[in-house]
């Protein structure tokens, strides 16, 4: 005969043990995860609640938006942030980004706006003086 016959062969149990094998790098991937990504990015939220909860009047502190400035009221959802003399807005709580340092916003004055209001003193000293001047003037005529 030019076909020879064919034998059926027992089934081999390694088949079985290579389907836990191939399960081992998608576990060890999992962990992974779970160490670089999903355990450190709740540790940060469980930080930022207890940062958001232990907010008080006088911080200074940095909203998600990028503005700085100092509680001034806080309530159970909100915040009122002086971010400029007599400038006041109203946030979320959860909207505070980072607190800051206290002295913080004092030190980070901008550099041109000293030298402006240095140079605005300037100019309402000398129209001070003469408007002084004229008053002076002005009284000395209604003397004579």
């Amino acid at each position: 005969m030019l076909i020879s016959d064919a034998f059926a062969q027992a089934a081999s149990t390694t088949q079985n043990e290579a389907g836990w094998v191939a399960l081992l790098p998608m576990v060890g991937i999992l962990v992974l995860f779970y160490f670089l990504l999903i355990r450190p990015q709740a540790k940060r939220a469980k930080e930022h609640k207890q940062m958001v909860e232990a907010l008080q009047r006088g911080d200074e502190v940095i909203t998600n938006g990028g503005i700085l400035g100092q509680i001034l009221n806080v309530s159970e959802s909100y915040v009122i942030i002086e971010i400029a003399p007599a400038i006041e807005i109203t946030v979320l709580k959860s909207s505070v980004q980072t607190l800051l340092p206290k002295g913080t916003l004092r030190s980070i004055e901008p550099k041109g706006k000293s030298s402006k209001t240095k140079a605005a003193k300037a100019d309402t000293s000398k129209t001070e003086s003469a408007a002084d001047t004229e008053e002076s003037k002005d009284s000395d005529a209604e003397k004579k």
